[in-house]
């Protein structure tokens, strides 16, 4: 397992690309740029046993849209 910390995304659109992604300040909103717009996560009181091991769960609440 990597050194970086990580998170696991749940909800949101199924497509997104990674379910498992690296956060840069632990705890902060997450913000996951797809098509055209911005799907947004929180961080929940939660674990879970991933393949990368146990991470903090961080879940979906909102989609912003991007100008223009």
């Amino acid at each position: 397992m990597s050194d970086k910390a990580k998170a696991l995304l749940e909800g949101g659109p199924d497509d997104l690309p990674d379910r498992i992604v690296p956060i840069t300040v632990s705890g902060a909103d997450l913000k996951i740029e797809l098509r055209n717009g911005y799907e947004h996560f929180r961080r929940t009181d939660r674990l879970s046993d991933t393949p990368e091991g146990r991470l903090p769960v961080y879940e979906w609440w909102e989609r912003t849209e991007m100008p223009g």
